[in-house]
């Protein structure tokens, strides 16, 4: 096993570890809070899940503007800094959450943070997609959700104990996180950003916001967007109206919800190796429906069950078809984009996220909050297979472009 790890080690090169370990300490950071921010909102302001969600849409529809904007700020001034940024005011915004206590300025807060907050989030994956080249993408993405499942691991399970304390405590912990991984990625990082062709014109900012419309007229791309917007719409559901959900409907609190999510998490460390290897092997389109298929069934449980134990067993599901989905839908993005516009096309595929987020949590309170809960699994399963069917069709499309080939990977799994 240790032989295995050490030749894997050296398959990468180490700014990627590097990023790998920043990566780790943020994702604690993160998981601290995100899972629990509907817990917060609900219980703080005595609100119902509709006005949650509300809150939620706001700050993502901000996000998608500034997704875009921080798209072309990474193309035109680079990644490290937009990064840098990024976890500075990431920290700002933390200690801006938690110490607010009027729920009217809950609503202008969430948008600026909606807005700034999303800027950097473009740069992540365009570093990633600089350092590592196009046969190694998925397996280095692959890596990447294995680290951040360990944090996974590791905030859920503390932050479900200290929020039935103090949510306070939770956003001042994830503001000091931020800060220390700035420090290490100011120190230990270079730009990645690729220099430009020497014979190239440089563009104002203006000119690379214009570059966007090469991006929307990739009409393939596009199709993958929309179906992986489908599909996230029910992904998320498990980080927000999930643990509402399960309070409300099954009587589980924070601790129980954070145990679900670690199930996830162990789940990932235990097998996310072995499976990028064994779905590198297979066309990607073809992957991404196999995936959908298992967040169809894994979702539309939830409706059914009614036992912790078979809640788990959901989760397991739903993980497994994670585990297909996430490292190829990125790997895919990275080659679908021009060297020169990564940063835009990232941008664009942040939308697969910001949009569910921004209509997903306030659809799914309302159906909450006024009729039968579990109809938001129900839909969410047939959103889910109308992204199988989009999946299939682009595999059908695009399977004989080589960079959407399958590939060998280069260490067979022992």
């Amino acid at each position: 096993m240790f032989t295995r790890l050490n030749k894997i080690y050296h398959e990468f090169p180490q700014r990627f570890w590097i990023v790998v370990g920043t990566s780790f300490i943020d994702g604690i950071g993160n998981t601290l809070l995100f899972p629990f921010f509907a817990l917060y909102i609900t219980q703080k302001f005595h609100i119902g899940m509709t006005q949650a969600g509300v809150l939620l849409g706001l700050s993502s529809l901000a996000g998608l503007f500034g997704g875009i904007l921080g798209g072309a700020l990474t193309d035109k001034f680079g990644r490290r800094s937009i990064i840098l940024f990024g976890l500075v005011f990431s920290a700002l915004s933390s200690l801006a959450f938690g110490f607010t206590n009027s729920l009217a300025l809950m609503y202008p807060l969430s948008i600026i943070i909606g807005l700034i907050g999303s800027l950097s989030h473009p740069a992540h994956g365009a570093m990633v997609a600089d350092i590592l080249p196009e046969e190694k993408r998925q397996e280095g993405f692959g890596i990447l959700r294995v680290v951040n499942n360990m944090s996974w691991l590791v905030g859920p399970t503390i932050a479900g104990f200290v929020a039935s304390k103090s949510f306070t405590a939770l956003f001042v912990s994830d503001a000091i996180i931020s800060c220390i991984v700035a420090v290490i990625f100011y120190r230990a990082i270079p730009e990645s950003k690729p220099e430009p062709h020497p014979s190239a014109q440089p563009e104002t900012v203006l000119q690379t916001l214009a570059g966007y419309g090469h991006v929307l007229r990739d009409l393939a791309f596009m199709a993958f967007i929309t179906a992986c917007i489908l599909m996230t719409i029910t992904y998320q559901q498990m980080y927000n109206s999930l643990s509402v959900y399960l309070r409300d409907n099954h009587g589980i609190q924070p601790q129980g919800y954070g145990i679900l999510l670690s199930t996830s998490a162990i789940t990932v460390i235990l097998f996310q190796f072995w499976t990028t290897r064994q779905t590198k092997r297979y066309p990607p389109f073809l992957m991404l429906a196999l995936g959908a298929i298992f967040y169809a069934i894994g979702f539309s449980l939830f409706g059914v069950f009614a036992t912790m134990p078979l809640f788990m067993f959901n989760i397991f599901i739903i993980t497994i078809g994670e585990m297909i989905v996430m490292p190829i839908l990125q790997a895919v993005v990275a080659n679908f984009a021009p060297t020169e516009m990564r940063g835009r096309y990232m941008a664009i595929s942040g939308l697969t996220w910001l949009i569910p987020a921004t209509i997903g949590p306030a659809a799914a309170g309302y159906i909450l909050d006024n009729y039968n809960p579990n109809l938001v699994w129900y839909i969410g399963g047939i959103l889910c297979l109308v992204a199988v069917v989009g999946f299939y069709g682009l595999h059908l499309r695009l399977k004989s472009k080589p960079e959407f080939a399958p590939a060998q990977p280069s260490i067979q799994a022992t």
